[in-house]
């Protein structure tokens, strides 16, 4: 069975008792078709964007199930012999794929030494007397 995304608009001529009964007619028909509803939804009557079947406004349903391959066509012609009806969109869902965690970077600073500093290679110097600068210094001017 695939996961199935069914959106229609009902007509706001409609009660909101009325469109509560038209939502359970749609799952009762899946369930007896052996499909699972997963989700379902309904908004309260919204306006359209431009007229449908001369209606202004109309209830949003949205209804999301698995249903075996066969019976789609049924389903379809369903909706579309129902006056009540006046628009639907059946998709097929595609399954979520799980991503992987990413890999985070260390940080290259660390606080007991510079950020330029490498750990490969580089050999720690002694400390340095100031006499042994002030010989350096009289060898090299005097030359």
């Amino acid at each position: 069975m695939k996961p199935y995304e069914l959106t229609y608009i009902l007509s706001s001529s409609l009660t909101t008792q009325e469109a509560d009964t038209q939502k359970k007619e749609l799952e009762v028909f899946v369930q007896e078709k052996e499909g699972v509803i997963l989700k379902s939804e309904k908004t309260a009557p919204q306006g359209l964007a431009y007229t449908v079947k001369k209606n202004h406004s109309g209830y949003f349903l949205t209804l999301e199930f698995q249903f075996p391959e066969k019976t789609v066509k049924e389903l379809k012609e369903k909706l579309q012999k129902d006056v009540r009806i006046l628009r639907h969109f059946l998709m097929v869902k595609k399954p979520i794929k799980v991503m992987k965690k990413r890999r985070i970077k260390k940080p290259a600073i660390t606080h007991d030494r510079p950020a330029f500093a490498k750990d490969s290679g580089q050999v720690k110097e002694k400390p340095v007397n100031i006499e042994d600068i002030d010989k350096k210094l009289d060898e090299i001017l005097s030359e």
